[in-house]
């Protein structure tokens, strides 16, 4: 009997391991996702460097796309900028190391120093890599 309450206990402990990881994972890749957003935001090259995958691919709703160098150069340059940036109605699904972000993006965008009001949706790919999370894919669509 002594056993089976030690197992029990054992059991209760990790279920609630496991039960907790993902919802530490959820808070992370939120806090990933703002970081790119204030990055974006205050211009903070240094962090969109960090937070971005070699192999990054990053799609515009016009069709645009971009690689890691691309996306960082138009945001380091001024051709494209922010007044104000939010992610709104974000959901983030988890599998594994990979976790799929979709969200609302509203934003005063800067474009070529002419001010454009952005209201699209995001669709964005995280992966976990040696502890932290980096877009490895972003594709934006007009609803």
């Amino acid at each position: 009997m002594q056993n089976m309450k030690v197992l029990i206990g054992f059991l209760c402990l990790f279920s609630g391991y496991v039960a907790a990881a993902p919802a530490t994972d959820d808070k992370d890749v939120a806090q990933a996702v703002d970081h790119l957003t204030q990055a974006m935001l205050h211009k903070d090259i240094n962090q969109l460097q960090a937070l971005t995958a070699e192999k990054l691919t990053y799609g515009h709703s016009s069709g645009k796309i971009q690689n890691k160098q691309e996306f960082i150069a138009d945001i380091e340059t001024g051709r494209s900028g922010f007044k104000t940036l939010e992610m709104q109605k974000q959901t983030i699904t988890l599998s594994g190391d990979t976790a799929l972000v979709r969200n609302h993006f509203h934003a005063q965008a800067v474009n070529s120093g002419v001010e454009v009001p952005t209201d699209i949706e995001n669709f964005q790919v995280w992966q976990k890599h040696k502890g932290h999370w980096l877009l490895i894919g972003r594709q934006a669509f007009k609803f």
